[in-house]
């Protein structure tokens, strides 16, 4: 299984066959966001921060979430501020602003590396499937995961949640 700690150390392990041998430290709680507990529905894997001109997207994730969770989507937000330093706050405090400006209800982790050798050993492993191009270059970027733990696609920060690009993927990945 791979963590959340040392993302340097853990470049050698990112031949993992899918995303289920990830766990990200959660924002709020003890109990690690493994994603191994998803097995067998859709994962939409988001790198956040609260002072971006793509906050917005918070509000269609969480209505994105709400739409699809009952036939299987689960959303996870991953806070990071290597874009920008757009998100300098504590867990707590995003923690906090989610919920009470976009009413977030989606799974989130704790604030992470997501870019770069550093990176969260799932963003490593994304970028090596996926491809040079489908690494995040700003905050919002967003990975999708089917119901195999194969990450299918990619969607750059200027994809909203309401498009119907994104939509008709989730889609598709939901019928799978």
């Amino acid at each position: 299984m791979f963590s959340i700690f040392g993302g340097g150390a853990a470049r050698a392990e990112n031949e993992a066959a899918d995303a289920y041998g990830f766990t990200f430290e959660a924002l709020t709680s003890d109990t690690p966001i493994q994603l191994s507990d998803y097995r067998d529905q859709v994962i939409l894997v988001v790198n956040t921060a609260s002072e971006c001109g793509f906050t917005q997207q918070y509000e269609g994730l969480e209505a994105l979430y709400q739409r699809y969770q009952e036939q299987g989507l689960v959303i996870i937000g991953v806070p990071s501020n290597d874009f920008g330093g757009q998100e300098p706050g504590s867990n707590e405090e995003i923690a906090t602003f989610c919920k009470a400006n976009f009413g977030v209800t989606f799974p989130m982790a704790a604030k992470s590396v997501v870019t770069g050798d550093e990176a969260h050993p799932f963003y490593l492993w994304a970028r090596e499937k996926l491809g040079f191009l489908a690494k995040p270059k700003w905050n919002f970027h967003k990975y999708l995961i089917n119901r195999q733990g194969e990450v299918v696609d990619y969607f750059h920060s200027t994809t909203a949640p309401d498009s119907a690009r994104l939509q008709q993927a989730i889609e598709k990945a939901l019928q799978g």
